[in-house]
């Protein structure tokens, strides 16, 4: 479980095809302290266990394996040699839920079409894909390559979050341009009332009626 705050940029080293999965290397240091093999770590939004773990004077030289499943259904694709990414770790029970509650589970992937700034907030515009379009609500929370955002706007399957200052230097959201892919996680809370109404829709409609008799 993370919670959306990235706690440094991160850059990615290479990437390799092997035979059982695709290998991606990151630079980083903050999160490298203590990470042992086999923890949890939030790559611009997406849930990767480390595999492997070599200090070097920058920090570490981090490894992870993914899925072609994963390579296919989040951003990563787009990703090349010197990109920046989002890195967080997993949230420790005492921990601090500054954000909101994220699982690293991608839903889809988003396309930036526009960004500009407003009174010194910078606004992007993202269009969602189908699986994640319904989940959008004014004023609710939303997962963008891991940043924990607000939604401020929503237009059928495009929405706005405004980025502070704060937010757009310590994240790769500066390097993101019209037509730049980005991962989406919507908020769990959504996806588990719309499992609980849609199973107990029915019952509850029927008793509302038999009370209004």
């Amino acid at each position: 479980m993370f919670t959306g705050i990235v706690e440094e940029r991160g850059q990615v080293l290479e990437i390799r095809r092997r035979d059982a999965s695709i290998q991606l290397d990151i630079q980083a240091r903050t999160v490298a302290r203590g990470l042992r093999l086999g923890a949890s770590l939030a790559v611009n939004g997406c849930c990767l266990t480390l595999v492997a773990r070599r200090r070097n004077a920058r920090g570490a030289r981090l490894r992870f394996d993914l899925l072609q499943e994963t390579w296919d259904r989040t951003s990563f694709r787009a990703l090349e040699p010197g990109r920046s990414v989002n890195l967080e770790r997993a949230l420790a029970v005492n921990g601090r839920l500054d954000g909101h509650f994220v699982t690293g589970h991608i839903d889809g992937v988003g396309r930036i079409t526009g960004s500009e700034t407003r009174d010194g907030d910078h606004v992007l515009t993202i269009e969602a894909p189908p699986e994640v379009a319904p989940y959008l609500l004014f004023k609710g929370s939303i997962a963008v390559d891991g940043i924990s955002l607000t939604v401020a706007r929503v237009a059928r399957s495009r929405f706005d979050v405004c980025v502070i200052p704060h937010t757009w230097a310590v994240t790769n959201l500066a390097e993101k341009r019209a037509g730049s892919w980005v991962n989406l996680e919507a908020d769990i809370l959504g996806k588990y009332v719309e499992r609980l109404l849609g199973k107990s829709a029915p019952a509850i409609l029927s008793r509302i009626k038999l009370r209004e008799r």
